[in-house]
C-alpha cells in the first residue's frame, strides 16, 4: 500500500530543505516527493492519505538522554509508558541512561532493555552502556560486550567518572569501538575541561550531557575550533528557566545541573545558534509525586520533559528568532542520529520512514494531567507554548494519529 502524507511543510535538515510538499511512503521507507501525484493513474495500488495541511513534517524526533527506570524503579516510569511518552512528543528514538537497578553494565542487561521494547509502541530504545560496573567509578564495565549487543554509547550518566585514568581506559576503549563517550559533567566547568584533554589525547567521540554554563560553552567552543570531535547538549530547561524562576523552590524545578544565572542562560542560547551546542535533549527524569511533595532539600533531582520538548523548545527559540524551523529540527532529529549513529533523522528518498507531524500554530497550557508519562514532575507547568505533534510514523506506521 502506497501511503501519502499531502501537502505539509516538509522539514528536512539533512537536505537542507523547507517546502510545501506530499511525502510518498511504501514498505516502511520515502520513494518519492511530489512526482506520483501527477500520474496516479499509473498506480493501482490502494492510497492512504493524511492531510498534513498546515502542519509540519519533519523526521521523527531523536532524544540522546532519557532514563525510562526499568528495572528497578517501575513507579517512576517504565520502558511502556516511556515510550508512550515519547510518541506524544514526537520521538520516534530514544537513548536510555544506564542507571536502572541493576544497572546496566553487562550484556544482559542490554539484551533485556531490547526484550522490553518489543512489547512498547515501536518506538526505537537505544541502550547507553555504563562506563564502570554498577556506575561506582571504580572498575570498567563489559564495554565490549555491551558493545556486541548493540548500546549506542557509553556513560555513567549522574555519576561523574571522578578517575581519571579510569575515563582515559574508557575512552581508549570507546575509541575502539567507535562509540560515543557521554560526559556527565559535575563539577561543570572542571570535568568539561578535563574531559577535552582526556579526548584530544585518545582520540575518542566526546559528548557532554545537559550543558548549561557559559564557562562550559566556552571551553566547548574552543575545543571544537581546534579540531577535536566533540558535541553537547543542553536541555529546555536551561534555556528557558535561570535561578530565579524557582525563588520559590518548586521541587518539580530541581534538576542536576541546576537552574544558572541570566547570563549562563544567554550563552546557552547563543551556543545553541552558532551550533556550539549541537542537540536539544530532555533528561527525561520520572519521579513519583510522593517523592516530590517534601522539602526541597530532600526531593530527588530530575525533571520530565518528553511531552514539552518540542513545544518548549519551538516557542523559546523559533518564535523569538533564535533559531529557524530547520537549524530546530536539527537539533532535534539529524544531530542526534548522527551522535547516536543511526539511520535516522532524514526524510531524503530511500530513508526510513520516522516522521512526526506537529502543529504549530495552536497555542495551549502545558497541563501534566494528560501525561502519557507515569509521572508528573514537570518544570513547565502552565507554560503556554505552541508545537503540538499530532500524528507520529514508525517505519511507515503510524503510531499516533
Amino acid at each position: 500500500m502506497l501511503f501519502c502524507i499531502s501537502n505539509g511543510l516538509v522539514i528536512n535538515p539533512a537536505q537542507n530543505t523547507i517546502e510545501i510538499q506530499d511525502l510518498w511512503i511504501e514498505g516502511g521507507r520515502i520513494i518519492d516527493y511530489n512526482s506520483r501525484k501527477k500520474n496516479l493513474s499509473a498506480f493501482s495500488e490502494e492510497i492512504d492519505y493524511f492531510d498534513a495541511t498546515g502542519k509540519w513534517v519533519v523526521p521523527g524526533l531523536i532524544d540522546l538522554h532519557v532514563h525510562f527506570r526499568e528495572p528497578g524503579f517501575i513507579g517512576k516510569e517504565t520502558i511502556e509508558t516511556g515510550c508512550m511518552a515519547a510518541r506524544n512528543g514526537g520521538f520516534t528514538t530514544v537513548c536510555c541512561m544506564p542507571n536502572t537497578k541493576p544497572v546496566v553494565d553487562h550484556a544482559a542487561a542490554v539484551r533485556y532493555a531490547k526484550r522490553r521494547a518489543t512489547k512498547g509502541n515501536g518506538v526505537s530504545v537505544l541502550s547507553i552502556g555504563a562506563i564502570s560496573k554498577g556506575q561506582m567509578g571504580k572498575t570498567l564495565a563489559d564495554i565490549t560486550g555491551m558493545a556486541q549487543e548493540g548500546i549506542c554509547a557509553i556513560s555513567d550518566d549522574g555519576k561523574t567518572v571522578q578517575d581519571e585514568d579510569l575515563m582515559r581506559q574508557a575512552m581508549l576503549i570507546a575509541k575502539s569501538l567507535n562509540l560515543p563517550v557521554f560526559s556527565h559533567a559535575e563539577p561543570e566547568e572542571l570535568i568539561v575541561e578535563r574531559d577535552i584533554r582526556l579526548s584530544k589525547e585518545t582520540g575518542a567521540r566526546l559528548h557532554f550531557c545537559h550543558i548549561s554554563t557559559k564557562a562550559s560553552v566556552n571551553l566547548i567552543r574552543a575545543a571544537k575550533a581546534s579540531g577535536l570531535n566533540i558535541t553537547a547538549e543542553t536541555a529546555p530547561h536551561y534555556f528557558t528557566m535561570d535561578d530565579r524562576t524557582n525563588e520559590e523552590q518548586d521541587t518539580n524545578k530541581k534538576m542536576n545541573p541546576p537552574l544558572r544565572t541570566k547570563k549562563d542562560v544567554a550563552a546557552i542560547r547563543q551556543a545553541l545558534k552558532e551550533g556550539v551546542i549541537d542537540a536539544i535533549a530532555t533528561d527525561h527524569a520520572p519521579h513519583q509525586e510522593a517523592e516530590k511533595a517534601c522539602s526541597y532539600e530532600d526531593a530527588p533531582f530530575g525533571v520530565i520533559g518528553l511531552e514539552t520538548s518540542f513545544a518548549v523548545s519551538f516557542t523559546a527559540l523559533v518564535k523569538t528568532g533564535i533559531l529557524t524551523p530547520l537549524e530546530l529540527i536539527g537539533k532535534m532529529s539529524q544531530n542526534p542520529a548522527r551522535i547516536a549513529g543511526v539511520d535516522r533523522g532524514d526524510l531524503s528518498v530511500g530513508k526510513p520512514a520516522d516522521i512526526a507531524i506537529i502543529d504549530v500554530e495552536k497555542p495551549y497550557v502545558i497541563s501534566a494531567l494528560g501525561f502519557a508519562s507515569k509521572s508528573r514532575n514537570t518544570p513547565f507547568k502552565g507554560m503556554t507554548v505552541l508545537g503540538q505533534p499530532v500524528a507520529v510514523m514508525i517505519s511507515g506506521k503510524l503510531i499516533m494519529e
